[in-house]
């Protein structure tokens, strides 16, 4: 294990095959994560431990006897913690982004950002080979290994109907994380987020975007960006910039110059206290909006 602050170059192919489907959850174990992040995987559930708050069961949770032993059967360079007495921690794509803000390195922020990069890729392979899927029979779906990845494929699509007004309440960090994240993955071309308090954690929640889509943040400059953070975002999701502004107190997001949503609280708060996002249906308004971050 290293114990400087190199950052050992990652493949996100590599990447992609430590993610296991646990629970009908894509999830990294623990010990990957570790060494991962170059920490020890004691000091990583430490860290986890002081700040459990953060991590509600839809972010970590422990394996059971039952899951540690599948997973030692299918993967031999887990068989050391075949007699082992404590049993791993996975986590999810959102516990994921979280471990990056209680473990504060340089390292943990790029390899999340990575790691959560891989998941996206994940679910773009799997969406869009979704036509291909559905003509299985099913006979041939229960001959798949990939069954519980296809079933969350299934269920998102079933359940991305348009919804123009959600409220989450205290601890929906979970649900409002993935709503937020796929507004942001709506977009096509262009995204502006108007939010006076802005870190770390919002970026791991922009880097949802599609590839080709460019990130316009208006802030008053409030939270804890640094130019250095911008810097490693625009490195791997380009392209980001920021424009300062005192002229806005609430949130809001606009997707394509076109739809536009208010955001009762900034979203790297998402789910920390109960809060509403509602769409803004009088397009005049979000083009006042948009002329205004001009």
């Amino acid at each position: 294990m290293k114990d400087d602050n190199t950052l050992i170059p990652i493949e996100e192919t590599s990447i992609t095959n430590l993610i296991y489907t646990i629970r009908g959850k894509q999830v990294m174990i623990d010990r990957d994560l570790a060494d991962l992040y170059q920490v020890q995987t004691k000091r990583l559930n430490e860290q986890v431990k002081r700040n459990s708050a953060r991590f509600p069961e839809e972010f970590c949770f422990r394996l059971s006897t039952e899951e540690k032993n599948e997973l030692v059967a299918n993967c031999d360079r887990f068989t050391t913690m075949k007699h082992s007495s404590s049993n791993p921690y996975a986590f999810t794509e959102q516990g994921i982004a979280m471990l990056s803000a209680v473990l504060k390195s340089d390292i943990a922020v790029e390899v999340s950002i990575r790691i959560m990069n891989s998941f996206v890729e994940m679910r773009k392979f799997l969406l869009s080979n979704q036509q291909l899927f559905s003509r299985l029979d099913r006979v041939e779906l229960k001959q798949l290994e990939t069954d519980k990845k296809l079933e969350e494929v299934f269920n998102y699509i079933a359940s991305n109907t348009e919804v123009k007004q959600k409220i989450f309440f205290d601890g929906q960090i979970y649900d409002a994380f993935r709503f937020i994240a796929d507004l942001i993955g709506k977009a096509q071309s262009k995204l502006i987020l108007i939010d006076n308090y802005v870190d770390v954690n919002t970026l791991n929640i922009l880097c949802k975007k599609n590839s080709e889509v460019d990130v316009l943040i208006a802030t008053s400059g409030k939270g804890n960006l640094t130019t250095k953070d911008m810097n490693k975002f625009n490195a791997q999701y380009p392209s980001l910039s920021v424009k300062t502004t005192k002229d806005f107190h609430d949130r809001f997001l606009i997707i394509d110059d076109k739809e536009g949503y208010f955001i009762g609280a900034s979203i790297k708060d998402a789910g920390k206290k109960s809060f509403a996002i509602t769409k803004i249906e009088d397009g005049k308004l979000v083009q006042d909006l948009i002329n205004k971050v001009k």
